[in-house]
């Protein structure tokens, strides 16, 4: 028999489900991914179907478990995307559709939130900005919009809380996913009184938190190719843990994405967050937690382009790399959907400014990629305000096929960016968290770190000529988005 030397890492994004069976090196030695579908059947609604996501986590798992021997498989380990919510009955089954981070009904109710005397300490007790995307913001929507569906429920979660549950028979909230809710307290590791007040329910329709390297159990599902037995670890959110999964653990490194949307986060020793409340402060690990800002507008800029346009993207981002910086002074505020960090903008809509009819596609092109790495520059500046130092940073995502896109982040940070080459950051977080779940890691904080500053970068860009354009347009950027929310306001939009 081979001795079990691999965490299968499975990461349950918003689009996919990707399992990895990952050395301690960062190896990979199988992987499987499985699709999702996104539901909008209503203006603001974003959700799915958690028994698809259920039957995806297992078509995934049994893709990847059939490239490797399945006894070299030590234990599986979850990421998921964050500030999902369910509703569960008594046995565990779900009761209606998973709320997404992206169903943004609960704005009404947010902004309530938001106006509330004592909003900004929630959020630095919480770690988590009032904002739609958030369960605690959900729920006490469903409470208002929905009564009889928030009082059916028996108890609720995340999509990773309810796999978690049906495949080992746990009802845990790992410390991750549990401070993207809303609802925990970072500080003592509990449940908030004040936020469970405002969602309308009880400590016990929740999970009870655990550590993210935590074995809650052995896994009970017997057609995913594994034997009987399996060691199954809590995981984290996928925020967090690609943080981790890209190296991006020690002071001044900060991680950043852009997939169809985006993030910038720095690793902490405490939690904390800016005085302005422009960051959130998620957990990661034993004292270890994340401090940053998601944007909303990344990648999904480029598919509109591409739909509005009738260009192919090469075509498009081609055209765009003949363009000077700053796209002849063509300034986009890419907001096409409402905006996150660091403003966490309930409303609000985006702009072409200073449009001629010399602009053509490349220019339209130029300025977008230019305005979602603006974006993430407004991020990266409320670290510093939240005083923290970030030096360098690693960065992952689909833009990172892009050579322009990836100078164009270069300069507008003004950071040296370098691009690991594990490209599943988070399925390798999670790996790396079930490792030292099962002992394959040195215990503690420093365990982790260590393994995760193993992956090699395969490309490091330092900013050139052009980051001094994107830092004199970077004040504009940020007046445009103050100048713009009230005509939006009077527009309705």
């Amino acid at each position: 028999m081979p001795q079990p030397d691999l965490v299968l890492g499975v990461d349950i994004g918003t689009t996919a489900t990707k399992a990895v069976a990952f050395a301690p090196d960062g190896t990979d030695h199988g992987h499987g991914e499985a699709p999702h579908h996104l539901d909008e059947p209503e203006p603001g609604a974003a959700v799915q179907d958690p028994e698809a996501l259920w039957e995806a986590v297992g078509d995934a798992v049994r893709d990847a478990v059939a490239q490797v021997d399945p006894g070299r498989i030590a234990a599986l380990s979850f990421s998921s995307a964050m500030h999902g919510l369910l509703a569960l009955d008594a046995r565990g089954d779900p009761t209606g559709p998973l709320l997404t981070w992206a169903d943004s009904r609960a704005a009404d109710v947010a902004r309530e939130l938001r106006a509330r005397e004592g909003a900004l300490a929630l959020h630095r007790r919480t770690g988590t900005p009032i904002h739609p995307m958030s369960p605690l913001v959900k729920l006490a929507w469903l409470r208002r919009a929905r009564p009889s569906l928030h009082a059916a429920a028996h108890t609720w979660g995340g999509i990773k809380e309810f796999v978690l549950a049906r495949a080992t028979g746990a009802r845990v909230a790992d410390t991750s996913c549990a401070s993207g809710t809303g609802l925990l307290d970072l500080a003592t590791g509990a449940w908030d009184p004040e936020a469970l007040a405002i969602a309308g329910i009880t400590a016990d329709a929740l999970g009870e938190p655990v550590a993210t390297t935590a074995v809650v159990g052995e896994l009970r599902a017997r057609d995913w190719g594994l034997p009987a037995g399996v060691p199954v670890v809590a995981g984290g959110g996928d925020g967090p843990l690609a943080n981790l999964g890209v190296g991006a653990v020690r002071p001044g490194v900060a991680a950043c994405s852009i997939g169809t949307s985006g993030a910038l986060r720095i690793a902490v020793e405490r939690p904390a967050v800016d005085p302005r409340g422009r960051v959130f402060c998620y957990g990661l690990a034993d004292r270890r937690w994340v401090v940053g800002g998601a944007i909303t507008n990344g990648g999904l800029v480029l598919d509109w382009a591409r739909e509005t346009l009738h260009r192919d993207v090469d075509d498009l981002l081609a055209a765009a790399d003949a363009v000077p910086a700053g796209a002849d002074g063509l300034l986009a505020l890419p907001h096409l959907l409402p905006e996150r960090a660091p403003h966490w903008d309930i409303g609000g809509a985006g702009a072409l400014v200073g449009l001629h009819r010399r602009h053509t596609a490349g220019h339209v092109t130029r300025a977008l990629l230019e305005g979602v790495c603006l974006q993430l520059r407004l991020v990266l500046d409320s670290l510093r305000e939240a005083g923290l130092a970030v030096d360098e940073v690693r960065a992952t995502g689909g833009f990172a096929r892009s050579a322009l896109w990836r100078r164009l982040l270069t300069d507008a940070l003004d950071l040296p960016v370098g691009f690991p080459t594990v490209d599943q950051g988070s399925a390798f977080g999670a790996a790396l968290l079930g490792m030292q779940g099962v002992g394959l890691l040195p215990p503690g904080p420093d365990g982790l770190v260590d393994a995760a500053e193993q992956i090699p970068l395969g490309e490091t860009l330092r900013p050139g000529p052009d980051a001094a354009v994107h830092a004199a347009r970077l004040p504009l950027f940020e007046q445009l988005h103050d100048v713009l929310g009230d005509v939006t306001a009077e527009l309705g939009t």
